[in-house]
């Protein structure tokens, strides 16, 4: 069974508003929505559990809406226009999907040659797949693990092509590598706008083609996060503000 998390836009429980408590080893959990068992590591100290599926639905089905219809050049522009949607929580495994759909749409929209109306269904189906939770449990933050995905859905990478898996698995390296580099607490935002960043760049080196990119990545989400790392974020507001990414 699934791994999975639960956060609402201050990282705490959808149902009654408590703070959420996360185990070392995974126990059974029956989701408060759908009423399904999962294997999971965190609940609320009241023992509410919601799965992930329950937790991202309308969010991922709003981001690839959204994305088959934009015609922005910037995935920073639309992953923060995604960010700032009620359905979409402050950590959650909907940002998986947002990741990777961002990525498609601007990368469409600046040329690509990729059938968008088949890449975002396909990026739903790969994101999704990807628990609540795998940043700190695998050791494989899913906004990377996104971008991975994006590529390997523009190349129509399998684990049978030569170039197109060694490019799929460079992006997620490369990805991860700049998160980790970051630190813990977990930050859904902090992590997928730096997935973005090093995919556009990545794009850019391999594929001839430059997405836009905001003069600075400003993250306006730090009072909706009690683990926030404030100054020390690259994005935090105030120090966007004043120094130059």
């Amino acid at each position: 069974m699934p791994t999975t998390s639960v956060a609402d836009n201050k990282n705490k429980c959808l149902v009654c508003d408590a703070e959420l408590v996360y185990y070392t080893e995974p126990r059974k959990m029956t989701c408060m929505l759908c009423g399904r068992e999962f294997d999971s590591n965190v609940e609320c100290t009241n023992g509410h559990f919601i799965c992930d599926e329950c937790h991202s639905r309308n969010a991922v089905d709003f981001t690839l809406a959204y994305c088959a219809n934009t015609k922005s050049r910037n995935p920073i522009e639309i992953i923060q226009y995604l960010m700032n949607q009620p359905s979409v929580h402050m950590h959650g495994p909907e940002h998986h999907v947002m990741v990777g759909a961002s990525l498609l749409a601007a990368y469409h929209n600046c040329g690509g040659d990729i059938d968008l109306d088949k890449a975002l269904p396909e990026m739903k189906r790969r994101g999704c797949q990807v628990p609540g939770g795998a940043c700190g449990f695998w050791g494989c933050c899913g906004a990377g693990v996104s971008a991975g995905m994006f590529v390997s859905i523009i190349t129509k990478s399998t684990p049978l092509t030569a170039e197109p898996w060694g490019l799929s698995n460079l992006m997620t390296s490369r990805c991860l590598a700049a998160i980790g580099a970051e630190g813990g607490p977990q930050c859904c935002k902090r992590d997928s706008f730096i997935a973005i960043r090093e995919a556009v760049a990545f794009v850019n080196e391999h594929f001839g083609i430059q997405m836009e990119l905001p003069d600075k990545i400003r993250c306006t989400f730090s009072p909706l996060n009690s683990q926030c790392k404030g100054a020390a974020c690259p994005f935090n507001y105030v120090r966007t503000s004043k120094l130059r990414m």
